[in-house]
């Protein structure tokens, strides 16, 4: 008996589409044996059908025109991998229309768009793979969806994006400044040409967007993640983070708390001893705790041709599986009419230990005028660090402070930065994890 062979589409034809083609047509035999049946790469698409991606594919196999590979019928799964937001939603609607399946590593599309699109799916009665979108080799979308099924999930944190924590750890171990190391990982490749999205944490937002809706039951809620990046992180706070125990991450941070969700990303001061403030390069790592499983972490590559590409793969045989067994639509994936049992808190109200870092006059009376505006702003005080003695120059002040709330905090250092003795505006990082 002739086993039906699923055929799968791809359109984008870049670094994670090379990648994915070279699993699908390398290891077909092998994929066969271990899925049960025969996954055939039949069209791939690209705007560049020169460009040599170290592969060597079929005849008339690659194509310029993405309609080629939308309206075969022949075609089962489309695979898109082109990214951004246009074309890529387009593409993905129209496939979802045809009645084809679809696998995507576009967390920036899923984000912000991403309600229309599991709508126009749920629809059709087809299947959307997402689990390239987050974490490259972490299988954590299915770990979240399916493994985690039975619990209540309390928190997920962790290091999402290869690319700023690789300037962190460079920053860190060498104690060079932001933007040296910035043009070091693009000379690399670990940076874009505009790495906007990784260093100011909006790919880490995309991705812990889809976390919080698979984890929550919410729908996708990229507007209301607060997002800050790594551009103002100085050799100076690597060094006072390091005096007091802690390193410095950028890390995507989702709590519940009874109803309330936070979601947030932002660089974040860690224990030196805590599992993540270990993880260097461009490697990312997921703690999630669940009520029954308790703690876990999650680590591996999140980004690269191959390991994206293996994630790829993945989406693709499960899809494969469902439809050989009449079981599409096997697993929800996103709940586009939302939870009613929980709200996204804002950032104004979350509360969160810190550190502060003032650049002061050197004489008397400074101190207790600071500490007079945080103590009237209910901030406690828990340890303080100050370096050398310039009379009438602005001295580094470094505080780590006691639990507070952040509307609080904000208002109370707008209040000292407009301090005659204070010459420029404080700089301030969340703290997370037990205290050291």
């Amino acid at each position: 008996m002739t086993k039906k062979a699923i055929k799968v589409g791809i359109i984008g034809f870049g670094t994670v589409g090379a990648g994915t083609a070279k699993i699908l047509l390398k290891k077909r035999n092998e994929l066969e044996m271990k899925s049960g049946f025969p996954i055939v790469l039949k069209k791939i698409a690209d705007l560049d059908i020169k460009r040599d991606r170290g592969i060597k594919l079929p005849a008339n196999m690659l194509t310029g025109n993405a309609k080629e590979v939308l309206n075969d019928p022949d075609i089962d799964i489309i695979v898109e991998l082109i990214g951004g937001i246009h074309p890529a939603k387009e593409i993905i609607i129209e496939a979802l229309k045809n009645g084809k399946h679809v696998v995507t590593a576009n967390k920036a599309l899923l984000a912000e768009e991403g309600r229309q699109i599991f709508t126009e799916a749920e629809k059709n009665k087809v299947d959307i793979g997402f689990e390239a979108s987050v974490a490259g080799s972490i299988p954590i979308i299915k770990i979240v969806r399916e493994s985690l099924i039975g619990n209540n999930i309390n928190n997920i944190y962790g290091i999402i994006n290869g690319t700023a924590n690789y300037i962190l750890t460079k920053m860190t171990e060498e104690g060079v400044d932001f933007d040296t190391v910035l043009k070091e990982a693009q000379a690399l490749g670990y940076a874009e040409a505009d790495p906007t999205f990784d260093i100011e944490g909006i790919d880490s937002a995309h991705k812990l967007t889809i976390l919080a809706s698979l984890a929550y039951g919410i729908p996708f809620s990229f507007k209301k993640v607060y997002t800050e990046g790594i551009t103002r992180i100085t050799p100076l706070d690597i060094q006072f983070a390091s005096e007091f125990g802690y390193k410095i991450k950028l890390l995507a941070i989702a709590k519940r708390t009874g109803k309330d969700i936070e979601l947030r990303v932002h660089p974040t001061m860690l224990p030196e001893d805590d599992l993540i403030s270990g993880v260097s390069g461009v490697f990312n790592a997921i703690f999630v705790e669940g009520d029954a499983t308790g703690d876990a972490l999650y680590y591996g590559r999140g980004a690269g041709e191959m390991p994206t590409g293996s994630a790829v793969v993945s989406d693709i045989v499960d899809i494969a599986r469902n439809m050989i067994t009449g079981a599409c639509v096997r697993i929800k994936g996103i709940n586009v009419d939302g939870n009613p049992d929980v709200k996204i808190k804002k950032m104004e109200d979350i509360k969160t230990s810190y550190y502060l870092r003032f650049s002061a006059i050197d004489k008397p009376g400074v101190m207790s005028r600071i500490s007079g505006i945080l103590g009237s702003h209910n901030i406690s005080i828990k340890s303080m660090i100050q370096k050398g003695r310039k009379k009438e120059k602005a001295v580094p002040v470094v505080m780590m402070t006691h639990e507070a709330r952040e509307k609080d905090m904000m208002q109370a250092l707008k209040e000292i930065d407009r301090l005659s003795m204070v010459s420029d505006r404080t700089m301030y990082l969340r703290v997370e994890g037990e205290e050291v």
